[in-house]
Order: C-alpha cells, then structure tokens, then sequence
C-alpha cells in the first residue's frame, strides 16, 4: 500500500514564505496529476494548486502570483511554494495524488496526512 509523505508546513508571519512537499512512500508506476488542497474547521476542503503529469499547472484565484506548484519527475515529488503568505492561509494543506499501479490500470486517488500551516503574528 503506498502513501502520501508530506513535509513543510508550520508557523509563519504575514508576508513569510514556506515550501510544503509531497512524495510516494515508495515507487510508483506512474501519477497522472497531483495537487495540493486545503480545509480549515468547518469549511469544505478547497483545491489551491494541481499539476498534471505533462506539467500543466493549475491555481485557484485566491493563490494566483503568490504560490506556484511544481513538481521533481525522478523523484515523483510535488512542491508547493508559498509566498507572500497571509493569515487567511491557515489551514491543514493536504497532498492529492492519482497514482497508476500499472499502464492499463486506473488512477486512483491517495491523501496525505496533512500539514498544518499558520500565518500569524
């Protein structure tokens, strides 16, 4: 069974920068596309960030011009930059990976735990 590990988050003051990071617990055959989302406390969870296998990116409006999604191919790992970080970014930032077992498999979706990120002064 493979899971999501994800690294990066923590405490940081408006206008601060963190760098979260999501990778496989082992070999993948392939991943068709993996994202970032967020969820604070009684709110649904929201997509901020997704990239596709090809290197297509997309962002929501709320993070446009201060994150940016990438990913490393060798190393199948996503990264999420964040920039210019406000208060209203706190929340519990979770990994979304689809994840091939074989070539004529689906994609299945797989989670990370989640990394909690605060902006505060």
């Amino acid at each position: 069974q493979v899971s999501l590990v994800e690294s990066g988050g923590g405490l940081v003051q408006p206008g601060g920068s963190l760098r979260l990071s999501c990778a496989p617990s082992r070999s993948v055959f392939s991943i068709d596309a993996m994202g970032w989302y967020r969820q604070v406390p009684g709110k649904q969870r929201e997509l901020v960030a997704r990239i596709t296998r090809a290197g297509i990116t997309k962002h929501a409006d709320f993070v446009k011009g201060r994150f940016t999604i990438s990913k490393d191919n060798a190393t199948m790992t996503v990264y999420l930059q964040m920039n210019s970080l406000k208060p209203e970014d706190t929340a519990v930032y979770y990994c979304n990976a689809e994840i091939k077992s074989g070539y004529w498999a689906p994609a299945t979706g797989y989670w990370g735990q989640g990394t909690q990120v605060t902006v505060s002064s």
